[in-house]
């Protein structure tokens, strides 16, 4: 429901087939080279895909810092108890081991355009043919007044998951009984949009506790079918407070957990800070953002300035497709087909896309929506799409929610190997 802001008030495994470092290759290397930055759903992807279907023609190099990547769609059902943490962990020794994939666990810290390798924090340079920069999402500074990185420890954002998620999920189960969660939602555009909502629908951890969001934005994602389901599960926990009453306007205070909103402070136990996003730092190191974020042609997902680079995922500016998982994974299947095709010479075919996400509002309770695109000279564009109805019955719902399920093990797979 909505709530003005005076009503509210008492209302991660490591692997040895993986690599340290690179190799440094020489100038008369025979075969093509494909660097990629980031090892979540669009650079992991895309990176199985392009060793995976040229056969060996060509040389893959994934450079990921963790050994352990943690998903962040999923992991909500983690801090709500329907998953163990180990469930949300995938590890990258199949795309070594089967692959061939050069895995550098290591960060990358700079790119040379002019002449095309990526530095990483090591101090080794991997020389490409071609770029793939899938980083996922940073934040812009200051967006939520009283915020900055520091104080992810007090008031985690855990929208990176991993030890964030852990920490949110420590923070919640340790409030009081009937104590305050505070969520400060991020503005458009942001990393898969149901995910805060769905966040809050975990109440199984605290199931007498009061649930304040503070929203910027006057309407989310999937909002008549949360609120049907707050409204059924969740016997009046949830108020939250959109920009006609102070959403807009929220700052915060770690040290003393207090949230201001719209110059009324309220002590809260936990606070979940999302900030506004942006493209992840790498790309805008390389130079191929624009504002934000990193534009791209719709057909390929080839930089709109660097011809030799692609950006997936959450970083890129493509048009209509959500920032989520399931997009990145779409997303590099075409452009992996698109590098293959100009390195190798190999067939390519019109691009296709496709999304959906999943929510979880309460046990069995699931609920989805999605769309296809295709390719225009303007933008990924939506072609058709579906979303749950209001007042579909139980089994229905139930079903929905063993679909996602199902689809997390096997894009898992997809990913992964």
């Amino acid at each position: 429901m909505k709530l003005d802001r005076r009503g509210f008030i008492g209302a991660g495994v490591a692997t040895a087939a993986t690599l340290s470092a690179p190799m440094v290759m020489g100038a008369a290397h025979a075969k093509p080279r494909v660097v990629v930055i980031g090892g979540g759903a669009g650079g992991a992807t895309a990176a199985r895909y392009i060793a995976k279907d040229s056969a060996g023609a060509i040389d893959v190099t994934l450079i990921e810092p963790t050994r352990t990547y943690y998903t962040c769609f999923f992991s909500n059902l983690y801090i709500g108890g329907f998953r163990d943490f180990a469930s949300i962990g995938h590890s990258y020794g199949t795309l070594a081991a089967e692959y061939g994939i050069n895995v550098v666990h290591d960060w990358a810290i700079g790119v040379d355009r002019d002449a095309k390798t990526v530095t990483l924090a090591g101090g080794s340079k991997v020389p490409y043919d071609s770029l793939v920069i899938s980083p996922g999402i940073d934040f812009i500074e200051g967006s939520v007044p009283g915020w900055d990185i520091t104080s992810q420890n007090a008031m985690p954002h855990a929208y990176k998951a991993g030890s964030q998620t852990q920490l949110l999920k420590a923070q919640v189960e340790s409030m009081s009984a009937g104590g305050t969660f505070a969520m400060v939602a991020p503005p458009n555009p942001y990393r898969c949009p149901p995910v805060p909502y769905e966040r809050v629908s975990m109440k199984e951890i605290n199931p007498t506790g009061k649930i304040l969001i503070l929203d910027p934005k006057p309407k989310f994602s999937k909002q008549g079918l949360f609120e049907e389901g707050w409204d059924k599960h969740y016997g009046g926990m949830i108020d939250r407070i959109d920009p006609d009453f102070g959403g807009a306007n929220v700052s915060v205070d770690p040290g003393a957990m207090t949230v201001n909103i719209d110059g009324e402070v309220e002590k809260v136990d936990v606070c979940n800070v999302i900030p506004a996003q942006k493209a992840g730092r790498i790309a805008e190191i390389a130079g191929v953002t624009e504002g934000n974020w990193a534009p791209v042609h719709a057909a390929d997902m080839r930089s709109k300035l660097d011809d030799n680079i692609y950006v997936l995922g959450d970083s890129s500016a493509q048009g209509d497709m959500p920032k989520s998982g399931f997009s990145a994974n779409s997303q590099a299947k075409v452009c992996a087909m698109a590098i293959r095709g100009n390195l190798t010479g190999s067939s390519v075919f019109p691009a296709r896309f496709s999304n959906t996400c999943w929510s979880l509002i309460d046990t069995n309770d699931g609920i989805k929506v999605g769309a296809s695109y295709e390719a225009t000279d303007a933008k990924i564009a939506k072609t058709s799409g579906f979303v749950s109805q209001t007042g579909e019955d139980d089994a229905l719902r139930q079903q929905t929610y063993e679909e996602s399920v199902g689809w997390y093990a096997g894009i898992s797979a997809d990913i992964f190997g």
